[in-house]
């Protein structure tokens, strides 16, 4: 049994609790947590950087040890939250004519986790699998309401078999997703139902020493899409004990629906459903180049060089453009999006110290009707740096500068780029331990130089929010274990 209660300088509250227990054939886990939180406006800004909310989440589960060799497991999970941001004047109850803006969220999510295994043998296995999931939300703000609630599940049944140096994975799958939207006149919904028949095999292929493979194939039909062929692949090489690559690809897609950051954006207001009959699903072909470098440079300071390099192109991108009537209409322009790039990783370890280094260079780009733009709210650049000091069960310390670049917004202004520093420290002892945060401490906010919204406090048009707004919160607490 575990316990933590953490609270925040941006008048938060965290409490949550852990139990887990094994009995003779059965066995249970129970994890609770409660979560709150006041508006927080730091820059005096008039808007809540943090909303009001409360958050309640509880997921029993049971565990059932039929024999040896079958094994069940089952379910529930379920969260409730009420959110609300805005005008700070207005949510704390101090509204008047012209401190009215709101947007208020309120979702429930109900969802059942089954699984279930058998092993026949030591080289084969029987694994199924399921979920039923219920999402009901709705979005008010003072000139529109968004509610609706979605339905979806997910059942999955496979078989494995392995042997000395192959291991074959073969299974079906069936999911379904359902969204009506409440409230509407019904030729103006976002409703969909969707459901998708799938199947699945794999093999690992361990050639040699130095050389294993993994390929893979699945097909997906979908009534209103058709059928998706999806093979994929992955190849690693030891070059050595030290140095080793792999080359990775395969192929993929996503079915339009309406949930999409552009639409979130605006609260789903106004937004025309997707027109099903001339829409196609987005497919996606990438792969990936990676080397992996491990060495002790002296007797206690140890080394690892990761870098990867990758490339992504989606095809049939889904946008949504703004009509004359007001309205908005998800359109797929002739073209593609592509992402190319790399990441490389550094990891130094000496004694108790270890000190993690990260960069990421991506480069995403928008090819629309024969034009060549750069895709909004991606930075070039991101730079990672973790200190850590740790004595093992006694004492961590850790010291963090993350680093983003400058990226394009979607109003075509540039965003500017910052970094973001933290401090944890954390002591711990046999059955409890006490920690402290100071996250941000160098207090970097996006409205120290850059603008959140236009217009009026009565009448706001948000821009892209592409850095933090709560600036320095420190948040510490205590961990209980029993």
């Amino acid at each position: 049994m575990s316990f933590l209660l953490n609270g925040t300088s941006a008048l938060g509250l965290d409490a949550s609790g852990f139990y887990s227990q094994r009995f003779n054939k059965t066995g249970t886990t129970v994890f609770a947590s409660y979560n709150q939180g006041k508006p927080y406006d730091p820059s005096d800004v008039g808007f809540t950087a943090i909303p009001e909310f409360k958050r309640i989440t509880i997921n029993p589960k049971l565990f059932l040890y039929l024999s040896e060799k079958t094994f069940l497991s089952l379910g529930i999970n379920s969260t409730i939250e009420d959110r609300t941001g805005g005008d700070i004047k207005f949510i704390e109850g101090n509204g008047d004519f012209s401190h009215t803006y709101f947007e208020e969220n309120k979702t429930k999510r109900f969802s059942s986790q089954l699984s279930f295994n058998h092993n026949f043998n030591d080289n084969s296995a029987l694994a199924v699998k399921n979920s039923l999931s219920f999402y009901d939300r709705g979005i008010t703000t003072p000139i529109s309401h968004f509610s609706g609630v979605q339905y979806s599940s997910f059942s999955e049944v496979n078989y494995s078999h392995r042997n000395e140096k192959s291991e074959w994975t073969g299974g079906i799958n069936l999911w379904t997703d359902k969204f009506s939207e409440n409230e509407i006149d019904s030729t103006l919904a976002v409703d969909y139902n969707h459901t998708t028949l799938g199947g699945f095999i794999q093999n690992t292929w361990s050639a040699s020493k130095k050389f294993s493979f993994e390929t893979g194939f699945r097909g997906d039909y979908l009534k209103e899409y058709g059928f998706f062929a999806l093979p994929r692949f992955s190849m690693l090489i030891k070059v050595s004990n030290k140095f080793t690559v792999r080359l990775g690809g395969g192929l993929g897609y996503k079915i339009p629906t309406v949930f999409t950051e552009d639409a979130e954006r605006i609260q789903f207001r106004n937004v025309l459903p997707v027109d099903e009959t001339n829409t196609q699903a987005e497919k996606s072909i990438g792969g990936n180049f990676d080397m992996n470098y491990k060495a002790s440079l002296t007797g206690k300071l140890l080394m690892t060089i990761n870098t990867l390099f990758f490339y992504t192109q989606v095809n049939n991108p889904l946008i949504l453009e703004p009509r004359m009537d007001g309205t908005y209409e998800f359109m797929q322009p002739a073209g593609f999006i592509d992402t190319r790039g790399l990441e490389t990783n550094i990891k130094l370890t000496y004694n108790n110290f270890n000190l993690f280094i990260g960069y990421t260079l991506a480069d995403v780009n928008q090819h629309y009707n024969g034009i060549v733009s750069k895709y909004p709210l991606v930075a070039g650049h991101r730079l990672n740096n973790v200190l850590m000091y740790e004595i093992e069960d006694k004492l961590k310390i850790g010291l963090e500068a993350y680093y983003t670049g400058p990226q394009l917004l979607n109003d075509g202004a540039d965003g500017k780029s910052y970094w973001i520093t933290g401090l944890m420290i954390e002591k711990l002892w046999e059955r409890f331990s006490v920690f402290v945060n100071f996250e941000n401490f160098s207090d970097t906010r996006q409205t120290k130089f850059d603008t959140i919204y236009t217009g009026t406090i009565t009448d706001p048009v948000f821009r892209d929010i592409y850095a933090p707004l709560e600036g320095l919160v420190v948040n510490g607490g205590i961990k209980l274990k029993f």
